[in-house]
Order: structure tokens, then sequence, then C-alpha cells
């Protein structure tokens, strides 16, 4: 149970930051901060749930990497953000570690 919340906690931790890049438009300032509070608590929440069972380092790394590869993503598809080969080989290492963690606990 304590991989399913630290997947959920880092799916919520791509939440936050894309509720702040919302709040940067006059319009979507409450709504967007209102987001990024709500899934920061959530993500943390379930981060810390998920630590009861996996140790501290694990979790963090994999926890910040789901949140920074799916914040690219988000980004690229949803708001233009540039994109290179090296970019996507910088998400790649991220992944690569991520998996590495998981399969040395």
């Amino acid at each position: 149970m304590a991989w399913i919340y630290l997947l959920l906690a880092g799916l919520f931790e791509i939440g936050w930051p894309v509720g702040l890049k919302l709040a940067q438009q006059e319009e979507h300032r409450l709504m967007g901060l209102s987001v990024a509070v709500v899934f920061m608590t959530i993500s943390g929440a379930l981060l810390w749930l998920a630590q009861r069972d996996i140790p501290i380092g694990t979790s963090y790394a994999i926890w910040t990497g789901i949140g920074a590869s799916g914040t690219f993503i988000v980004g690229v598809v949803f708001f233009s953000d540039p994109t290179s080969f090296i970019r996507y080989m910088g998400i790649a290492f991220i992944i690569a570690g991520v998996a590495l963690l998981k399969f040395g606990s």
C-alpha cells in the first residue's frame, strides 16, 4: 500500500506547480493558488503515509522524480514549454534513477 501512496503523492506533486503557473494569470490567481495549496497538502500527506514503510531517501527521490517528470510533461503539452533532445534525455535519466531506487529497495 505504501507504494500506491507514494505513486499518488508523486502525481499530486504535479498539481501544485501547475496551480502556481495558473496563478500567474490575474483572472486565475485565487483558483491557481487554491489548487496549489490543496495539491501540496494532499501530496505531503500521501508522502507521509508512504514513508511509514519506505525509507525517506527512496521515497523523497521517487516523489520528486515523479513530480519533476510529470510537471515537465504537463509544461510541454499544456503550456508550450520548450523541448529538445537534451531535455528529454534529462527526464529519461530522472525516470531511470527512480526505477533503480525502486528496484534497489
